[in-house]
């Protein structure tokens, strides 16, 4: 660990503070139909393949092309859900501004054919898995504790290890909570990059450790604490083992 503060390490130099803000993510996982026939000389019916259904999503603070194309399943993950969206995305797939209209090719269980009985009853069917779909969405407060579950939710999923209270310990330390901290006078900012966000990570050092799937922004809560994580783990084992500057 760095000695004094706001110290510049090495190779991609982090500062006192790194925030990662960046979205829950959702997968809903919905069980293929199975069509039962009388005889083996059918089997085209014995399983009723996946149906993608094009779906309208309107971005908001916080989104991730990941994000998005885990929770809906979207056929082709998130580099396909940015191919078919890129005109309004724009060149960078870590820039999601809030507001656009993204179109995704959810995937939806295949309808089977039936009888009258069945059509009949399709509605009830959408409705059941509109309303698990809703249910299956994590919600994270916008607040500190909200962001920092939703960094421990990523962060499980891409491997980098961290604990709520080294995170919540760190944080307090370098920038009391606030996203928006920002360090304009010590020797990083002197050199003209500034320490930014909850953990205070500077502009190389988010670069070089962001991980896809969050909001590029180091002032993003949830971005800013991915970031500082994967970056203390490469260099310390763990944002657990970081107890002052690092």
């Amino acid at each position: 660990m760095a000695r004094g503060k706001h110290r510049r390490p090495r190779t991609n130099p982090l500062t006192r503070n790194v925030v990662v803000a960046g979205t829950g993510t959702v997968a809903l996982a919905l069980p293929l139909l199975s069509a039962t026939t009388a005889s083996a000389a059918e089997p085209a019916q014995a399983s009723a393949p996946a149906k993608v259904g094009s779906v309208t999503y309107t971005t908001k603070k916080g989104d991730s092309l990941y994000g998005i194309a885990d929770r809906y399943d979207a056929q082709g993950g998130w580099r396909q859900l940015y191919k078919d969206n890129r005109k309004a995305i724009g060149d960078n797939p870590r820039l999601i501004h809030p507001g656009l209209d993204l179109k995704v090719r959810a995937t939806k269980k295949a309808s089977t054919a039936g009888n009258t009985a069945d059509k009949a009853s399709a509605p009830a069917k959408k409705s059941s898995v509109a309303q698990a779909t809703q249910a299956s969405v994590k919600n994270f407060p916008n607040n500190l504790d909200g962001w920092i579950r939703n960094a421990l939710d990523i962060m499980s999923q891409n491997g980098i290890p961290g604990s709520y209270e080294g995170i919540h310990r760190n944080i307090l330390r370098e920038s009391s909570g606030n996203p928006s901290a920002i360090n304009n006078w010590d020797s990083n900012a002197a050199a003209g990059t500034p320490s930014k966000g909850l953990l205070q990570v500077i502009d190389p050092t988010f670069a070089a450790y962001h991980v896809p799937g969050t909001v590029y922004d180091p002032f993003d809560p949830v971005a800013n604490i991915v970031a500082a994580c994967n970056y203390a783990a490469a260099r310390y084992g763990s944002i657990d083992n970081v107890n002052g500057p690092y």
